[in-house]
């Protein structure tokens, strides 16, 4: 049997899982989530589609989650759409249960280490993953090394004030839906066939995520930016107005070192979640 790490994706439609064997990722698969269930149903759903990896030796596993963690119990603190998964330990029970070392962060945290250890984040120290999707996720990885702050709380920009809402309204799919009343897949194919209102819903789009990113900047200072989330495949749709905005961060100089970049990886929160386990045994061994 091939040495393995395992990855999970716990969301609140899904628990989508894989392993990393030789580098890669394989054997994807994934379940419904029983997300009106008890606490103690979703455990053992979740342990039960880890055994169906046992043909693995896997050492270890690493798990994503939307929502608040504390990273060193691998305590879940609450979990976004899944109402009984409240304070769960998560980390204790798996670990109980398999005998391997658990692994447990905010998924949006995955995304940032994810893309820094297995895609195009990779030759960047500094950088910050962003996720556009239903909401907006952010991760920081800083020296080489995840930073998730308190109870994986670092990077959560979506909750600023901007405007007359927050960065979340305007820089994700909530934008699309609340002010133009359409899916964001649906405007863009209307926004490449030339229609004036969806062209304009990117420009705008673009916009709101300049601020965001300016933000960021004036915190940060990353090396690099990756996007994430299925908003990322309309990049082309809102990149002038992106960086028409950005043209008025206060340093010029740290923008014209700035690389955007587009995650080319599927299975980004399945890499991040692997990546979690890789990163706590290099801390352990260096």
């Amino acid at each position: 049997m091939e040495k393995a790490i395992l990855g999970l994706d716990i969301g609140g439609t899904s628990i989508k899982g894989g392993v990393l064997v030789k580098g890669h990722l394989e054997d994807i698969r994934s379940i419904p989530t029983p997300a009106q269930e008890s606490k103690e149903h979703i455990l053992e759903t979740i342990a039960a589609f880890i055994g169906t990896y046992s043909h693995y030796d896997f050492v270890g596993i690493g798990i994503g989650i939307p929502g608040l963690v504390d990273s060193s119990e691998g305590i879940v603190l609450g979990l976004a759409n899944i109402p009984s998964f409240q304070h769960v330990e998560l980390k204790k029970f798996l670990t109980g249960r398999f005998s391997k070392p658990v692994f447990v962060n905010n998924d949006a945290n995955c995304f940032a280490i994810g893309v820094h250890k297995y895609g195009v984040g990779k030759p960047f120290k500094n950088l910050v993953g962003i996720t556009l999707g239903t909401g907006v996720g952010g991760g920081i990885v800083i020296n080489g090394h995840l930073y998730s702050g308190l109870f994986s709380a670092a990077g959560e920009w979506c909750s600023a004030p901007y405007l007359d809402h927050n960065f979340e309204y305007y820089c994700s799919g909530k934008f699309f839906h609340q002010v133009y009343n359409s899916k964001p897949k649906a405007l863009a194919k209307q926004a490449l066939a030339g229609d004036p209102v969806a062209i304009q819903a990117f420009d705008e789009f673009g916009q709101h995520l300049g601020e965001l990113f300016k933000m960021i900047m004036y915190g940060l200072a990353p090396e690099a930016i990756v996007l994430g989330g299925s908003i990322r495949k309309t990049y082309p749709l809102f990149k002038r107005s992106l960086f028409k905005t950005l043209e008025t961060f206060a340093y010029p100089t740290v923008l014209a070192n700035l690389k955007i970049l587009i995650s080319e990886l599927d299975e980004t929160a399945i890499h991040g979640a692997v990546a979690l386990v890789d990163v706590e045994k290099i801390m352990v061994e260096a």
